[in-house]
């Protein structure tokens, strides 16, 4: 078995001393897949700098690892067009939809086609044989499966795209849409997070490449062979969750409390988050900026401690969130602050899992307040770490999560006054309540985990061709934006 992603589960980076240094990554991909490949062995096939591939090359990432990672250098300017230029500047944009305009140039496309190649090239060096199973993550990598389908054509390749699925009127703006989805529909089976997706990316395929769609048994028939089309959202790791290492959750809260410079009587609200314009973390702040003028008697105890993880600095974008976020903080700060008391924590550096886990046991509340998400793991992380059965989860309507996890406190990120009052529901849910809503949030959460997830992809990997005579749609003429 092969996973084939952008990011490896552990980076590399070389110490001062000269000794190589592993790190985790903070990925939701590597949260879900991990644990896969732990239980069952294989090979992980990621992006890796060319000064330290040849450390990961063959090895375990941590001593006792089932898996081994291989490292693909590719050189500065190919990998700034692939991934910082065409699939976060072109892709990521076009698919979250959250008012950042996608920019689509040539030249970062054809990087994009090279690096695709290049990790293929790796792919096949690692098959030890011509049927591999191979599970292919996410947008950067959408021309990869016909590619693998070329050059390993008895391989089971299973694609799964973490991100929404734009509308089809939407994903026509990119001038290579069609080879994009000529490019995924070489994919045994593609997987999303929840059923519109499938749906949109069904409706895309119909509008741009002639491909026959039958729509009762979401499969695709495209140049003699077929393609199903499933929704299985990605879960975390409940068996070898790392909360299980983790303090109890007084301990926790001590810890946190003490770090953080809280009072005792301290109202905590967590947020966890990359640094990105689509996690709608200046709303957030905004949010508990109403809350604070709806209720002064907070003002002194509401605190937001929101982790900020530094995220794809290089581009405008984000380093215009990363100032707006900061300008945000330091005014409701200035304006509510109370001698040692500062309502908001910005918290913008890596941070461990254990780090983490103990936020979420911590917590008052846990925020998530994405402005459109594929899926979304921390909300389901946080379940997973309050044992407890305690805290309250506050959900963004336009994550995937919230498909799932309806006994969430729900909101809608784009409007202040829901979301304050959400919070304030939150804050003064009951434990009784409390209680009940997290059992079913656990229960969930359990049953639809990393390794069912997992279990999924194996099991379309593996099952036979169920592509129907009955249903079919006929192909509509493909638009000019096809032949672009």
């Amino acid at each position: 078995m092969i996973v084939l992603a952008n990011r490896a589960p552990f980076r590399q980076e070389i110490a001062p001393d000269g000794r190589v240094v592993t790190v985790r990554s903070a990925s939701g991909v590597v949260t879900a897949l991990e644990p896969l490949l732990e239980e069952r062995g294989g090979v992980w096939v990621a992006h890796g700098t060319t000064s330290v591939a040849g450390a990961m090359n063959g090895s375990s990432p941590l001593a006792g690892s089932r898996y081994r990672v291989r490292s693909v250098a590719i050189a500065d300017g190919e990998y700034r067009g692939f991934y910082h230029g065409f699939a976060n500047e072109g892709l990521w944009p076009l698919c979250h939809a959250v008012g950042v305009e996608p920019q689509f140039r040539p030249a970062d496309y054809d990087a994009y086609r090279a690096a695709n190649s290049r990790f293929v090239d790796a792919v096949v060096q690692e098959a030890g044989g011509d049927a591999p199973i191979v599970l292919v993550q996410d947008y950067h990598f959408a021309l990869a499966p016909r590619l693998l389908r070329q050059r390993l054509p008895a391989s089971r390749v299973v694609s799964f795209w973490h991100i929404p699925w734009p509308s089809a009127e939407a994903f026509a703006r990119c001038p290579w849409a069609s080879e994009l989805l000529h490019g995924l529909l070489g994919s045994d089976t593609v997987g999303f997070q929840t059923a519109d997706d499938c749906t949109r990316f069904l409706e895309s395929v119909e509008a741009l490449t002639g491909a026959r769609v039958n729509r009762l048994s979401s499969t695709v028939r495209l140049t003699g062979r077929s393609t199903s089309v499933r929704a299985y959202p990605v879960g975390v790791s409940w068996r070898h969750t790392v909360a299980r290492g983790t303090p109890s959750v007084a301990d926790s809260r001590a810890e946190v409390f003490r770090t953080l410079g809280l009072q005792p009587d301290a109202r905590l609200v967590v947020g966890v988050d990359r640094l990105d314009y689509t996690k709608g973390i200046n709303e957030k702040l905004l949010a508990i900026e109403q809350v604070l003028e709806a209720e002064p008697a907070l003002v002194g105890t509401l605190v937001l401690a929101q982790v900020a993880e530094p995220s794809r600095e290089a581009l405008p974008a984000y380093g215009a969130v990363r100032a707006q976020v900061t300008a945000t903080a330091r005014r409701i700060n200035e304006r509510f602050g109370v001698g040692a008391y500062r309502p908001i924590v910005l918290l913008d550096r890596h941070h461990s899992q254990h780090e983490v886990y103990t936020l979420y046991r911590a917590a008052d509340v846990c925020y998530v307040g994405s402005l459109r998400d594929g899926m979304n793991l921390v909300a389901k992380e946080f379940v997973c770490a309050r044992t407890d059965e305690r805290g309250v989860l506050l959900l963004s309507r336009f994550a995937g999560a919230a498909e799932q996890l309806h006994a969430a406190v729900a909101t809608d990120p784009y409007n202040r006054g829901e979301s304050a009052a959400a919070l304030l529901r939150a804050l003064q849910m009951s434990a009784g309540e409390q209680m009940r809503r997290m059992r079913a949030l656990r229960a969930i959460v359990a049953a639809f985990d990393a390794e069912w997830w997992g279990r999924q992809m194996i099991r379309e990997a593996l099952s036979s061709d169920t592509f129907s005579r009955t249903g079919w749609v006929e192909p509509r003429r493909a638009t000019a934006a096809a032949g672009r």
